[in-house]
């Protein structure tokens, strides 16, 4: 199995256990080891890839967890640098009753990866490179980092996958920095998977028809774009085909999207990525309709972490 490396964010979830309560109404949080690339790596490593994370965590002892979760799913860690000077990140996530979440960041290391930690990667060793962090667009070390290693990576001629994974709490004041960055990725990666939201953000459109044409005709990319309860649609080739979704009674959304990403790279990961455009249509309906049962299991679980625990390749069959 090809080695797959996530770079990005590694953080602490603080979820609200008093479901239906906003942040400032709740008494109750349970931690649990987070962050979107962190996740991805989770997942692939789980359903029994090989993944690796790159990013930065704090010399305290919620950075110390987030390592030793990453090594009981088999993650490698060797590239998640501790910074003595920098607390670890926390994200503050509230439930609602439908399952969906509400965020709260209190930023720290993770946003001080540098180009220089990563400067000794070996980018022979990866097939795939996955960009999916939330923060990695705001101004900082993490910023010229993971911009640096994406132009390296088309360099090397190397698989990417990006996922811009949007909060509004981030660049509700700064969308256009956000959209323009996106746009440098979309161009560029092999594959690329948004929400219906974030499509039709990402493409200043209104309804997500409009959303489609506009990534079809600006990008080569195959693409990904989930609609929750409606399935998944898949764009490929300038055509586009709805993959339906799994039925499920959601506990915790969080961390559905990053398993689905994490399948599908697990799966791609065992094939040759050189021209995925000329894949079969019905190979790449099977690789979608595994990412959603892998999406609609993370689902029954709170936590991501604790939801990829149930995940492995038997979900596919």
């Amino acid at each position: 199995m090809k080695k797959i490396l996530c770079i990005g964010e590694a953080l602490i979830d603080m979820i609200c256990t008093d479901k239906g309560k906003t942040l400032s109404e709740g008494d109750h949080f349970l931690k649990k080891a987070g962050g979107a690339p962190t996740n991805v790596a989770a997942a692939i490593a789980a359903l029994g890839g090989n993944a690796e994370v790159a990013a930065k965590v704090g010399v305290d002892p919620f950075g110390k967890h987030l390592i030793d979760v990453m090594q009981s799913f088999g993650i490698s860690t060797k590239w998640v640098i501790q910074d003595k000077n920098s607390f670890t990140t926390f994200a503050f996530v509230s439930l609602m009753e439908n399952g969906e979440r509400d965020f709260y960041f209190n930023r720290g290391a993770d946003g001080q990866l540098s180009d220089a930690d990563i400067a000794g990667l070996n980018l022979s060793e990866y097939s795939i490179i996955h960009f999916g962090s939330a923060t990695a667009f705001l101004p900082g070390p993490l910023q010229l980092a993971y911009l640096n290693l994406f132009d390296k990576a088309l360099a090397a001629n190397i698989f990417i996958s990006f996922d811009p994974n949007y909060r509004h709490l981030l660049f509700q004041h700064n969308q256009d920095t956000f959209i323009q960055q996106s746009w440098a990725f979309l161009k560029h990666c092999h594959f690329f998977k948004v929400s219906d939201e974030e499509a039709m953000l990402l493409t200043h459109t209104s309804t997500l028809d409009q959303a489609v044409k506009s990534l079809s005709e600006k990008t080569n990319a195959i693409f990904a774009i989930t609609l929750g309860k409606d399935g998944t649609l898949l764009g490929r080739n300038k055509q586009t085909h709805i993959i339906p979704s799994i039925p499920v009674n959601p506990v915790d959304t969080t961390g559905a999207g990053d398993a689905f990403v994490g399948a599908l790279l697990y799966q791609l990961s065992s094939k040759s990525v050189t021209n995925i455009n000329a894949m079969p249509l019905a190979e790449w309906e099977k690789i979608i309709a595994n990412g959603n049962k892998a999406g609609a299991r993370t689902c029954e679980f709170l936590g991501a972490m604790e939801a990829f625990k149930h995940l492995s390749s038997d979900i596919f069959n």
